[in-house]
Protein backbone atom coordinates (compact mmCIF):
# COMPACT_ATOMS: atom_id res chain seq x y z
CA UNK A 1 0.00 0.00 0.00
CA UNK A 2 1.02 3.62 -0.39
CA UNK A 3 2.59 5.54 2.64
CA UNK A 4 2.81 9.19 1.92
CA UNK A 5 5.82 9.96 4.18
CA UNK A 6 8.47 8.55 1.55
CA UNK A 7 6.93 9.52 -1.24
CA UNK A 8 6.19 12.52 -3.31
CA UNK A 9 3.27 12.75 -5.33
CA UNK A 10 3.56 16.39 -7.21
CA UNK A 11 7.13 17.58 -7.61
CA UNK A 12 6.75 20.79 -4.86
CA UNK A 13 9.57 18.97 -3.18
CA UNK A 14 11.54 20.13 -5.90
CA UNK A 15 11.23 23.84 -5.59
CA UNK A 16 14.42 25.00 -4.28
CA UNK A 17 16.68 22.19 -6.10
CA UNK A 18 19.32 23.34 -8.28
CA UNK A 19 17.54 20.82 -11.25
CA UNK A 20 13.50 20.04 -11.24
CA UNK A 21 12.24 16.96 -13.57
CA UNK A 22 8.62 18.11 -14.21
CA UNK A 23 6.54 15.54 -16.15
CA UNK A 24 4.10 16.64 -18.47
CA UNK A 25 3.05 14.97 -21.57
CA UNK A 26 6.19 12.91 -21.21
CA UNK A 27 8.66 15.91 -21.22
CA UNK A 28 10.54 17.61 -17.85
CA UNK A 29 10.92 21.12 -17.19
CA UNK A 30 14.33 22.22 -15.48
CA UNK A 31 14.43 24.47 -12.12
CA UNK A 32 16.86 27.30 -12.80
CA UNK A 33 19.03 29.10 -10.50
CA UNK A 34 17.68 32.77 -11.16
CA UNK A 35 20.98 34.20 -12.57
CA UNK A 36 21.43 31.67 -15.37
CA UNK A 37 17.52 31.73 -16.50
CA UNK A 38 18.25 31.92 -20.20
CA UNK A 39 17.88 35.26 -22.12
CA UNK A 40 16.74 36.20 -25.03
CA UNK A 41 18.83 35.40 -28.16
CA UNK A 42 20.85 32.73 -26.60
CA UNK A 43 19.22 30.30 -28.55
CA UNK A 44 16.76 28.75 -26.05
CA UNK A 45 12.99 28.28 -27.36
CA UNK A 46 11.03 31.05 -24.93
CA UNK A 47 7.52 29.32 -25.37
CA UNK A 48 8.58 26.52 -23.15
CA UNK A 49 7.74 27.24 -19.44
CA UNK A 50 10.77 27.23 -17.58
CA UNK A 51 10.55 27.12 -13.33
CA UNK A 52 12.95 29.51 -11.88
CA UNK A 53 14.20 29.54 -8.06
CA UNK A 54 15.77 32.17 -6.30
CA UNK A 55 18.68 30.35 -4.62
CA UNK A 56 22.41 30.40 -5.48
CA UNK A 57 23.97 28.50 -8.09
CA UNK A 58 26.57 27.18 -5.38
CA UNK A 59 24.23 26.56 -2.80
CA UNK A 60 23.08 22.83 -3.86
CA UNK A 61 22.65 21.79 0.04
CA UNK A 62 18.90 21.73 -0.64
CA UNK A 63 19.08 18.34 -2.67
CA UNK A 64 20.67 16.67 -0.08
CA UNK A 65 18.25 17.72 2.74
CA UNK A 66 15.23 17.43 0.98
CA UNK A 67 15.21 14.92 -2.12
CA UNK A 68 13.13 12.30 -0.39
CA UNK A 69 14.20 8.49 -0.62
CA UNK A 70 10.75 7.77 -3.41
CA UNK A 71 9.62 9.75 -5.40
CA UNK A 72 6.63 8.99 -7.67
CA UNK A 73 6.15 10.83 -11.29
CA UNK A 74 2.50 11.31 -12.13
CA UNK A 75 0.76 13.33 -14.63
CA UNK A 76 -1.85 16.07 -12.97
CA UNK A 77 -4.91 14.45 -13.80
CA UNK A 78 -6.80 12.35 -12.15
CA UNK A 79 -8.18 10.30 -14.94
CA UNK A 80 -6.74 9.26 -18.40
CA UNK A 81 -6.82 7.08 -21.16
CA UNK A 82 -3.51 5.76 -20.47
CA UNK A 83 -4.28 5.04 -16.29
CA UNK A 84 -3.47 1.32 -15.44
CA UNK A 85 -6.74 0.84 -13.74
CA UNK A 86 -10.25 -0.50 -15.57
CA UNK A 87 -11.66 2.85 -14.94
CA UNK A 88 -8.39 4.88 -15.90
CA UNK A 89 -8.57 5.93 -12.37
CA UNK A 90 -4.96 6.70 -11.15
CA UNK A 91 -6.33 6.93 -7.35
CA UNK A 92 -6.17 3.08 -7.34
CA UNK A 93 -2.87 2.75 -8.65
CA UNK A 94 -1.70 5.29 -6.28
CA UNK A 95 -3.48 3.47 -3.50
CA UNK A 96 -1.80 -0.03 -4.31
CA UNK A 97 1.84 1.00 -5.66
CA UNK A 98 4.30 -1.20 -3.63
CA UNK A 99 6.90 1.22 -2.63
CA UNK A 100 9.34 -1.57 -1.09
CA UNK A 101 9.32 -2.89 -4.74
CA UNK A 102 10.45 0.53 -5.34
CA UNK A 103 12.83 0.37 -3.16
CA UNK A 104 14.19 -2.57 -4.48
CA UNK A 105 14.63 -1.91 -8.02
CA UNK A 106 15.12 1.40 -8.37
CA UNK A 107 12.51 2.47 -11.24
CA UNK A 108 9.10 1.35 -11.49
CA UNK A 109 6.68 1.77 -14.50
CA UNK A 110 3.17 2.90 -13.18
CA UNK A 111 2.09 1.10 -15.83
CA UNK A 112 1.85 -2.98 -16.25
CA UNK A 113 -0.20 -3.98 -19.92
CA UNK A 114 2.00 -3.80 -22.73
CA UNK A 115 -0.10 -2.47 -25.29
CA UNK A 116 1.57 0.82 -26.55
CA UNK A 117 4.94 1.01 -25.81
CA UNK A 118 6.20 -3.09 -25.77
CA UNK A 119 7.87 -5.12 -27.22
CA UNK A 120 9.38 -2.89 -29.98
CA UNK A 121 8.04 0.49 -29.96
CA UNK A 122 10.92 2.08 -31.84
CA UNK A 123 14.06 0.85 -34.17
CA UNK A 124 16.02 4.60 -33.82
CA UNK A 125 17.81 3.45 -36.65
CA UNK A 126 15.48 1.51 -39.16
CA UNK A 127 12.96 4.13 -38.01
CA UNK A 128 14.88 7.07 -38.73
CA UNK A 129 12.96 9.72 -40.88
CA UNK A 130 10.01 7.98 -40.57
CA UNK A 131 7.19 10.33 -41.43
CA UNK A 132 3.20 9.56 -41.29
CA UNK A 133 1.39 11.61 -43.23
CA UNK A 134 3.80 14.08 -44.25
CA UNK A 135 4.77 14.68 -40.81
CA UNK A 136 7.60 13.28 -38.58
CA UNK A 137 7.03 10.84 -35.98
CA UNK A 138 8.70 10.62 -32.69
CA UNK A 139 10.25 7.10 -34.02
CA UNK A 140 11.78 9.03 -37.32
CA UNK A 141 13.38 11.40 -34.91
CA UNK A 142 14.50 9.42 -31.86
CA UNK A 143 18.13 8.57 -32.90
CA UNK A 144 18.95 12.15 -33.68
CA UNK A 145 17.47 13.22 -30.62
CA UNK A 146 19.58 10.51 -28.89
CA UNK A 147 22.74 12.03 -30.04
CA UNK A 148 22.01 15.23 -27.96
CA UNK A 149 20.64 13.28 -24.89
CA UNK A 150 22.45 10.60 -24.26
CA UNK A 151 26.38 11.09 -25.36
CA UNK A 152 26.07 8.31 -27.76
CA UNK A 153 29.62 7.57 -27.13
CA UNK A 154 29.09 6.20 -23.97
CA UNK A 155 25.72 5.26 -25.01
CA UNK A 156 25.32 3.90 -28.45
CA UNK A 157 22.16 4.27 -29.98
CA UNK A 158 19.73 0.96 -28.89
CA UNK A 159 18.66 -1.14 -31.61
CA UNK A 160 15.20 -1.25 -30.29
CA UNK A 161 13.46 0.89 -27.48
CA UNK A 162 9.96 0.10 -25.74
CA UNK A 163 8.31 0.64 -22.07
CA UNK A 164 5.03 0.36 -21.63
CA UNK A 165 3.86 4.20 -22.03
CA UNK A 166 3.30 6.97 -20.42
CA UNK A 167 5.44 8.90 -18.64
CA UNK A 168 4.42 7.85 -14.83
CA UNK A 169 7.03 6.30 -13.02
CA UNK A 170 8.40 5.88 -9.28
CA UNK A 171 11.64 6.35 -8.79
CA UNK A 172 14.57 6.60 -5.80
CA UNK A 173 16.91 9.21 -4.75
CA UNK A 174 19.61 7.29 -5.34
CA UNK A 175 18.56 6.30 -9.20
CA UNK A 176 17.89 9.92 -9.89
CA UNK A 177 21.88 10.61 -8.19
CA UNK A 178 23.35 7.45 -10.35
CA UNK A 179 23.66 10.36 -13.28
CA UNK A 180 25.81 13.92 -12.50
CA UNK A 181 23.92 16.62 -12.29
CA UNK A 182 25.25 17.76 -15.87
CA UNK A 183 23.19 14.71 -17.04
CA UNK A 184 19.99 16.56 -16.27
CA UNK A 185 21.37 20.19 -17.58
CA UNK A 186 21.97 18.58 -21.17
CA UNK A 187 18.57 17.23 -20.90
CA UNK A 188 17.09 20.31 -19.86
CA UNK A 189 19.23 22.63 -22.57
CA UNK A 190 18.00 19.95 -25.71
CA UNK A 191 14.51 20.60 -24.20
CA UNK A 192 14.48 24.55 -24.39
CA UNK A 193 16.81 24.00 -28.20
CA UNK A 194 15.10 21.69 -29.93
CA UNK A 195 13.37 22.74 -32.96
CA UNK A 196 11.11 19.59 -32.67
CA UNK A 197 7.18 20.01 -31.97
CA UNK A 198 6.25 19.20 -28.15
CA UNK A 199 4.80 15.99 -29.42
CA UNK A 200 8.02 15.18 -30.38
CA UNK A 201 10.29 15.74 -27.57
CA UNK A 202 7.62 14.94 -25.24
CA UNK A 203 6.88 11.05 -27.08
CA UNK A 204 11.28 11.27 -27.26
CA UNK A 205 11.77 11.94 -23.65
CA UNK A 206 8.78 9.57 -22.71
CA UNK A 207 10.43 6.94 -24.96
CA UNK A 208 13.69 7.95 -22.72
CA UNK A 209 12.49 7.80 -18.89
CA UNK A 210 13.32 4.09 -18.18
CA UNK A 211 16.88 4.54 -19.91
CA UNK A 212 17.72 7.62 -17.48
CA UNK A 213 16.89 5.80 -14.79
CA UNK A 214 18.98 3.00 -15.51
CA UNK A 215 16.86 0.37 -17.17
CA UNK A 216 18.03 -1.56 -20.30
CA UNK A 217 16.64 0.36 -23.78
CA UNK A 218 14.07 -2.89 -23.81
CA UNK A 219 11.88 -2.48 -20.67
CA UNK A 220 8.89 -4.56 -20.70
CA UNK A 221 8.25 -7.61 -17.89
CA UNK A 222 5.51 -9.63 -18.43
CA UNK A 223 2.19 -8.31 -16.89
CA UNK A 224 1.58 -10.67 -14.00
CA UNK A 225 5.55 -10.05 -13.05
CA UNK A 226 4.55 -6.30 -13.42
CA UNK A 227 0.90 -6.09 -11.76
CA UNK A 228 1.90 -8.52 -8.75
CA UNK A 229 6.02 -6.67 -8.20
CA UNK A 230 4.64 -3.28 -8.50
CA UNK A 231 0.75 -3.08 -7.31
CA UNK A 232 0.59 -6.55 -5.21
CA UNK A 233 -2.10 -7.92 -7.59
CA UNK A 234 -0.90 -11.49 -8.45
CA UNK A 235 -4.13 -13.61 -8.37
CA UNK A 236 -5.10 -12.47 -11.87
CA UNK A 237 -5.35 -14.24 -15.20
CA UNK A 238 -2.53 -12.91 -17.51
CA UNK A 239 -1.40 -13.32 -20.63
CA UNK A 240 2.19 -12.02 -21.72
CA UNK A 241 0.77 -8.57 -22.11
CA UNK A 242 -2.10 -7.89 -20.38
CA UNK A 243 -3.95 -9.44 -16.80
CA UNK A 244 -8.04 -10.18 -16.75
CA UNK A 245 -9.79 -7.06 -15.61
CA UNK A 246 -7.20 -4.85 -15.54
CA UNK A 247 -6.44 -2.47 -18.76
CA UNK A 248 -8.70 -2.01 -21.89
CA UNK A 249 -7.39 0.11 -24.18
CA UNK A 250 -10.19 3.17 -24.99
CA UNK A 251 -11.74 3.09 -28.14
CA UNK A 252 -9.74 7.11 -28.23
CA UNK A 253 -6.66 8.46 -26.17
CA UNK A 254 -9.00 11.67 -24.55
CA UNK A 255 -11.81 10.28 -21.86
CA UNK A 256 -15.28 11.68 -22.38
CA UNK A 257 -15.77 14.87 -21.29
CA UNK A 258 -17.85 14.18 -18.37
CA UNK A 259 -16.12 10.65 -17.38
CA UNK A 260 -15.99 8.83 -15.24
CA UNK A 261 -19.73 9.47 -14.64
CA UNK A 262 -20.75 9.18 -18.61
CA UNK A 263 -19.09 7.30 -20.67
CA UNK A 264 -18.64 6.69 -24.80
CA UNK A 265 -22.11 6.34 -25.56
CA UNK A 266 -23.38 8.71 -23.19
CA UNK A 267 -24.81 6.37 -20.65
CA UNK A 268 -24.91 6.86 -17.13
CA UNK A 269 -22.00 4.97 -15.07
CA UNK A 270 -22.47 5.01 -11.51
CA UNK A 271 -19.63 6.35 -10.46
CA UNK A 272 -19.43 7.36 -6.91
CA UNK A 273 -15.84 7.75 -6.04
CA UNK A 274 -13.77 11.04 -5.75
CA UNK A 275 -13.17 12.89 -8.93
CA UNK A 276 -10.08 14.51 -7.90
Amino acid sequence: MLTSRPVVLSLATFIYLLVLLVIRDGRFLALTPINDAPQPSDGYRHDVALVVASMKKEDTSRIQKYLPGCLIFIHASSFAWHNDDPGYNALPTLRNFRISHLQEAGYANLRCARVVGCPAEIRPVEDEGRAKNGALTANGVFRQAWHKLMMPEEAPVPEVVAVSCCSQLGVTRETIRNRPLEDYVRFRDWLLRTPLEDSLSGRVLGFSWHIIFGKEAVHCPSAQECYCKTFGICDSACSEGACDGRYTLPPHSTLPEDWPRVGWENEERNFTGPLS
